[in-house]
């Protein structure tokens, strides 16, 4: 009887251990199941806190990106309002300048002085052409202003020298004629003739020069008949040795002379010279606008140049 109470006894206790130990796994397993849930939480929570604050980050950087780009434009409104004001002032000054030039001190009176320059240049040119006429030659034979070169022609009056279309003008009542050069039947008063023409057209081409106030290209050592004429270039090309030195070597090398007469003279350098004197009348012409009639007609281009500066268009016209 005993034994059998005492084997219900265990029976029941086992059964009430085996119950609770089914209920504690019961208890673990959802323990563990909690748990793991809370850690998804946790990671995902985790993840959002990462997430705003990138987007913390971000919205720092927009807000001072922001602020920078603010201040620049306060800073470029301030400087267009500085600009503004500038440019009216500046508006307000041109008004001001614009009037008085367009009153009696201003371009007006520009005018009147150029005008009255004009005129007391076109007075001395006309002095000037008084002394030395430049006139087509009326009621003689038609000698002509020559060309230059330098192939030789057998004999007579006019050995080594060749007409051109353009001629019968003379300066002072004497023709230019310019020899190639010089030989035995050469007549040695027309030679002399050429050479006074010559010294009378240098003296023309520099008081003008003067007058306009024209530095030129090849200046002109007036010397009557007995004139020359320089040239500044270099006769002969530079070597290598030579492109070492400075430029003021250069500048301070001595000009060239040129005679402007034939008689005791190299013909090549007297019809060079000629040819450089018909160069400076061109720098003139072109000063005052006109255009060369040739290379090698040297009254005509003087008279053109004469016309010019005599014509009422002259007065008026802007330098």
């Amino acid at each position: 009887m005993k034994l059998r109470r005492r084997k219900n006894w265990f029976s029941r206790n086992c059964s009430h251990l085996y119950s609770g130990w089914r209920y504690g796994s019961q208890v673990e397993a959802e323990s563990l199941s909690r748990l793991n849930e809370l850690d998804e939480m946790k990671e995902k929570l985790d993840s959002r806190k990462l997430v705003m604050g990138n987007m913390s980050m971000h919205s720092k950087v927009v807000k001072e990106k922001v602020k920078k780009q603010e201040e620049q434009l306060s800073n470029d409104i301030r400087s267009l309002l500085v600009a503004g004001t500038s440019l009216s002032a500046a508006s307000k000054r041109l008004q001001d300048e614009s009037r008085s030039l367009a009153g009696e001190r201003g371009y007006g009176q520009l005018r009147t002085l150029q005008r009255v320059f004009r005129t007391r240049q076109q007075y001395m040119v006309s002095q000037v052409h008084m002394l030395y006429p430049v006139r087509v030659a009326i009621g003689q034979a038609p000698e002509q202003e020559l060309e230059f070169f330098n192939n030789s022609s057998s004999s007579g009056d006019s050995a080594g020298s060749k007409p051109l279309d353009h001629g019968s003008l003379t300066i002072a009542g004497l023709h230019l004629t310019v020899f190639t050069k010089m030989s035995f039947f050469t007549d040695k008063k027309e030679v002399q003739r050429s050479a006074t023409a010559l010294g009378y057209v240098a003296h023309v081409v520099t008081l003008i020069a003067s007058y306009l106030q024209v530095p030129l290209r090849y200046p002109l050592r007036f010397g009557g008949s007995r004139s020359y004429i320089r040239d500044y270039a270099p006769s002969v090309e530079p070597s290598s040795s030579d492109l070492t030195s400075s430029s003021a070597v250069s500048t301070n090398s001595r000009p060239v002379e040129f005679p402007l007469f034939l008689e005791g003279q190299d013909s090549t350098r007297a019809a060079y010279a000629v040819f450089l004197l018909n160069k400076d009348i061109e720098q003139l012409l072109n000063y005052i606008g006109g255009r060369s009639i040739g290379p090698r007609h040297v009254l005509a281009n003087l008279k053109e140049l004469l016309r010019i500066i005599l014509s009422p268009e002259y007065i008026d016209t802007s330098l």
